[in-house]
């Protein structure tokens, strides 16, 4: 059993994307500061945020309540990637390996919720 947060493999994920995300975003255009930036950083940064707040929560209604949270930040930081890829913001070889990265996580939320659910 954990004891932390940080030592959950889903929160390590969580904060490795946050932090491809930053970078990826760096290189975003000026005008896009209160925009895309703004939005895919705090979207990708919430992630490891809503697991480590579902973390420490006693009850399982309310651990998973956050985990899904977690996963609907997960989907939307996909999204903004998807589109600052359509636009041509981000390069596809930059861009999907966090996609993919974001995929797994999502999958493993899913358990986690999924088992959270059955009890």
């Amino acid at each position: 059993m954990y004891t932390d947060f940080t030592q959950m493999p889903v929160w390590t994920k969580a904060m490795d994307i946050a932090v491809e995300v930053f970078f990826i975003s760096d290189s975003l255009p000026r005008k896009e500061d209160y925009a895309l930036t703004s939005q895919i950083r705090r979207s990708a940064e919430s992630i490891s945020a809503n697991i480590s707040e579902g973390f420490g929560r006693a009850g399982s209604r309310d651990k998973t309540m956050f985990y899904k949270y977690s996963r609907g930040s997960a989907n939307e930081t996909k999204n903004h990637l998807i589109y600052g890829n359509l636009v041509k913001y981000f390069e596809t070889e930059k861009s999907q390996p966090i996609i993919v990265k974001i995929e797994s996580l999502i999958h493993e939320l899913n358990k986690i919720i999924k088992t959270l659910e059955a009890r």
